[in-house]
């Protein structure tokens, strides 16, 4: 049967705690911290990282499409599930998609995936949401949204970890919370009535209807996993269901990282698989315009699955902002002098390098086997022309080389630590700043990753690239 075969997530390096956010207008702080993306981040760069994270171990060649699914898309006219899958190096012949505009773009994709390979049992989708929501500044929303992704490979055969049984969709033309094209932030009608009238009504129909489709009563559920805007709200709802919120309710995650908008619901599913057991049923459900709603039964392969990063991962390592204003900083809603980096971006120019500045593909020479970054037609160890292979260098570990330390490249985060990493394969030395770091954690020697950020913006469209980062959190 159909179903999850792998998960991944990604949660910012940074945190901020909600103390900082109340104090700053004299506000009643809501207990815990949220998780903010880097200046240098966004719904792509996280769900890329969250990816990658689902990837491991898998074959890249048997990835028969990619679903991106967002609120906060940086692009509003071109398909980033594009850039998406060109980062993680998928193939070019697989069906790409974003999926926008919705709380429950996550899920939706799911069904859609789930859809297609019920279709054609060979095929596998990767689904991928991430979120970097807005609240407006002194707002409740301000202090509960945090940015995060998640993803989930969708396949069928012997490694599927949790086959999905079945699924249900409702639908309600509402307006409780929204985001028009020219604002920042986003906006809701009065609490009480997205409530009641939104979020519950539309959940609880959905796990209702679900649980009475297949015949089966909240005792036969190991965990019910289910979307909360809130925590106050989340525990009323899955108390009304009949369901026991000290043993068999997932954590919300809303006190360490906060409402993460459209890859929420995702990001609860991989935390409740991380400790899931061979046998235990799930209800799973979002929200957004109506309610998605699976049962999922754990297979024994789940503990057969390459250990991930996953939430538990990148969970522990975090370095706490040291104001609100740095917050105001990260996304922009304050001025900051820029870095001073001064490039002139080319479309075409990007597009004839796309295989090493988005896929990060260095070349090995076939002749004597050196590896070099970027891609060279001539090889500098023994002058072979044209004689290579292509290879990702994106998933490979690296140590520090040599740095230096720019004081005066501005920035968010001076002074910039600007090294050259030397890459496991085949000891390729890359240029690259490093990026999540205090500039007193830089060291020869160091262990590094690279990741795939944001790098500026100019030319009137986003340019990435990639950086490197200290090894953390790792499996």
């Amino acid at each position: 049967m159909a179903g999850i075969i792998s998960y991944g997530a990604y949660i910012p390096y940074s945190r901020l705690s909600r103390e900082l956010i109340a104090r700053a207008w004299g506000n009643p702080p809501v207990p815990g911290e949220k998780a903010v993306a880097n200046a240098d981040e966004d719904s792509v760069t996280m769900a890329v990282e969250s990816s990658f994270d689902c990837l491991k171990g898998i074959d890249r060649a048997k990835v028969n499409g990619l679903y991106f699914c967002s609120t906060t898309s940086p692009y509003k006219e071109k398909q980033c599930s594009s850039i998406v899958a060109a980062a993680v190096d998928l193939g070019d012949n697989i069906a790409t998609a974003d999926f926008a505009n919705s709380l429950r773009g996550g899920t939706s994709a799911v069904r859609s995936a789930l859809d297609s390979v019920k279709a054609n049992p060979d095929q596998k989708f990767l689904v991928c949401a991430a979120d970097c929501r807005s609240g407006t500044p002194h707002s409740a929303d301000e202090q509960n949204f945090g940015d995060a992704a998640a993803a989930v490979l969708v396949g069928d055969g012997p490694d599927v970890i949790a086959t999905i049984e079945d699924s249900l969709s409702v639908s309600d033309e509402i307006t409780d919370v929204w985001r028009r094209e020219e604002d920042r932030f986003v906006q809701s009608w009065e609490d009480r009535w997205v409530i009641q009238y939104g979020y519950t009504k539309n959940v609880e129909a959905a796990c209702r209807s679900i649980m009475e489709k297949n015949g089966l009563t909240p005792a036969d559920f190991g965990r019910a996993v289910i979307y909360g805007p809130d925590a106050r709200s989340h525990t009323a709802l899955v108390k009304s269901l009949g369901f026991d919120p000290k043993t068999q309710v997932q954590d919300p995650l809303l006190t360490y990282v906060g409402n993460s908008g459209c890859a929420h619901p995702l990001l609860m599913l991989v935390a409740a698989l991380e400790q899931a057991k061979p046998g235990d049923r799930l209800l799973w459900a979002s929200y957004g315009s109506g309610s998605d709603a699976f049962v999922l039964r754990v297979t024994e392969a789940v503990s057969r699955l390459a250990k991930r990063r996953g939430l538990k991962g990148f969970l522990s390592p975090k370095r706490m902002l040291p104001s609100y204003e740095k917050y105001l900083a990260f996304r922009s809603i304050i001025a900051v002098p820029e870095e001073f980096i001064r490039l002139f971006p080319s479309a075409t120019a990007m597009w004839r390098t796309r295989d090493w500045v988005v896929r990060c593909h260095g070349s090995r020479c076939r002749q004597c086997g050196t590896t070099h970054f970027p891609i060279q037609r001539v090889c500098y160890t023994c002058q072979s022309k044209d004689d290579f292979d292509e290879v990702r260098l994106s998933d490979k570990k690296g140590k520090v080389f040599t740095y230096s330390l720019d004081n005066m490249a501005g920035g968010l985060d001076s002074p910039t630590a600007q090294t050259i990493l030397e890459s496991e394969e085949g000891a390729c030395r890359i240029y690259a700043l490093m990026t999540d770091v205090d500039a007193s954690e830089v060291d020869i020697g160091l262990a590094v990753e690279l990741t795939f950020r944001k790098f500026h913006e100019f030319g009137g469209f986003h340019n990435y690239y990639w950086k490197c980062r200290p090894v953390r959190g790792e499996e």
